[in-house]
């Protein structure tokens, strides 16, 4: 016998009416995905494309986790994952200090954004590739991969915006793009972020 799945609480559903309406970064271009079902009773997943012109020059996600009963590992209720990639000069990863300071891309950036979160995570990778054979005058190629965990203190009706704010920052530094301009907000979305069928689980 099949059980309906319980409404989404209303703290889920406040976090997630941000997520919609949240301003973002012109390079970005998002949209609100399936999100996972197994990993906790209520989820939300957006994607991002990182654009400069017309060339997609980084790409991420972002999962909001929620568990109404909390969860010992995340320390509340509310756990936000993200993935970023994007290509680097292939001098880069070269560098021991990428992946160090690679993190401190998401955790600087949530900082400077004032998004109250514990127990970060993650783990950052920088890989580079050469060809050969038929295909050696094809360029070396670098990316750095960035996977991440934190959880956001949203419990208390403290805003989700900051750490949005903070996500897109981290996903544009990790592409090259810089930090906008002192006074300069993000643009409006045009149109709210829907999954395929429209509904939050």
């Amino acid at each position: 016998m099949n059980q309906e799945k319980p409404s989404a609480p209303d703290g889920f559903r406040r976090v997630v009416a941000e997520l919609r309406s949240a301003s973002w970064r012109p390079e970005l271009q998002i949209e609100e995905i399936p999100a996972p079902q197994r990993i906790a009773p209520f989820a939300a997943a957006l994607t991002a494309d990182v654009v400069a012109g017309d060339e997609e020059i980084g790409s991420g996600r972002l999962v909001l986790l929620h568990d109404p009963a909390g969860n010992a590992a995340w320390g509340g209720t509310f756990r936000l994952v993200t993935f970023a990639r994007a290509e680097v000069d292939p001098e880069m990863v070269t560098d021991p200090l990428l992946r160090s300071v690679g993190w401190s891309w998401l955790i600087e950036a949530l900082t400077n954004h004032g998004a109250a979160f514990h127990s970060p995570s993650g783990t950052v990778t920088s890989v580079s590739s050469e060809s050969f054979g038929g295909m050696a005058e094809e360029p070396p190629r670098a990316e750095v991969e960035i996977r991440a965990s934190w959880t956001p203190e949203v419990e208390d009706l403290e805003p989700l915006t900051p750490h949005l704010q903070a996500w897109g920052e981290m996903l544009c530094t990790t592409a090259g793009q810089p930090p906008l301009p002192e006074g300069v907000v993000p643009i409006p979305s045009r149109r709210t972020p829907q999954g395929r069928n429209g509904r939050l689980r």
